[in-house]
């Protein structure tokens, strides 16, 4: 599988299914390799990339992430496997452990240690039996990875790990622990707003969604930002995990994560109109691989 360089991550939960393929088309035309889809509460990531696979030539379906407590190791095996014979192997399975908010207060599941729990999961997956017609090649596994250990078990069980809302810093970090061979597949927020005020408050809103789970709270930290940072969401914070400002500035970003050792960054567009679940057309035209 050719993962590409430059990507789109993208909550597509809200569109309905004639303007997710739209989307998805106008994204596989302005030439992103790779369209990475989340697992909330919404809508299933494996039937939403099988619609976007059978409504696209070339654009590769990422699911970024999804949820292991969701569905039995065998389910997800099949599910994968079945995608990427169905797509000519442009389906790349992303998983990880998610939230104990999400498993256990919204599912009423239990949320065990994230890393054992992977690690068991993982070797599940590896047993579970699929008579099944075969893709033509093994469809590759990245996992939602922050921490030391976690990027180590990416590195050492799986083709990579998939780093979300860090930075070019956590991008080297994450590269010198997980060594050359491993793919390093970040997310990036970026911004299309020259003007710093106007940039941080578009950005808080998204990081508000997210500032209080632990597992992202606990990586900032490792980053070097303080619970202040975090709580306030301080300019210290925004300028570190978002990308704003101009073309060039939110380029600089992402070959900022390219020298620090990513292979792959999916770029996820904050919209300037202050609606979250409206893609950033102009942004993502700009950053075009086909500008």
């Amino acid at each position: 599988m050719n993962i590409g360089k430059l990507g789109v991550w993208y909550f597509f939960d809200k569109l309905s299914a004639t303007e997710s393929a739209k989307a998805a088309k106008r994204i596989e035309n302005l030439g992103y390799s790779t369209l990475w889809i989340p697992e909330t509460i919404g809508k299933s990531p494996f039937v939403q990339s099988s619609w976007l696979l059978a409504n696209t030539k070339t654009l590769n379906l990422a699911t970024g992430i999804a949820n292991i407590y969701h569905r039995e190791p065998g389910v997800t095996v099949a599910a994968q496997k079945s995608l990427a014979e169905q797509s000519n192997n442009r389906f790349l399975l992303g998983i990880g452990v998610s939230h104990s908010r999400i498993v256990e207060d919204i599912r009423g599941l239990k949320y065990g240690p994230p890393l054992s729990t992977m690690k068991r999961y993982l070797a599940a997956m590896e047993e579970a039996p699929y008579t099944g017609a075969k893709p033509t090649e093994e469809p590759p596994i990245v996992i939602a990875a922050l921490g030391p250990k976690m990027l180590e078990l990416a590195s050492e069980k799986t083709n990579g790990a998939h780093p979300y809302f860090t930075s070019p810093d956590h991008t080297e970090i994450a590269r010198k622990i997980m060594g050359d061979n491993s793919w390093l597949c970040v997310e990036q927020k970026v911004i299309l707003e020259t003007d710093p005020r106007k940039a941080r408050e578009l950005a808080k809103p998204v990081a508000n969604t997210y500032k209080d789970l632990p597992n992202y709270r606990n990586n900032w930290i490792r980053m070097g930002l303080s619970e202040d940072d975090i709580d306030n969401m301080s300019d210290k914070f925004i300028d570190t995990t978002f990308a704003w400002g101009t073309e060039q500035n939110i380029r600089r970003r992402i070959d900022e994560h390219f020298d620090a050792g990513a292979n792959h960054v999916s770029i996820q567009p904050v919209n300037t109109n202050g609606k979250l679940s409206e893609l950033d057309w102009d942004c993502l035209e700009l950053l075009s691989p086909n500008s």
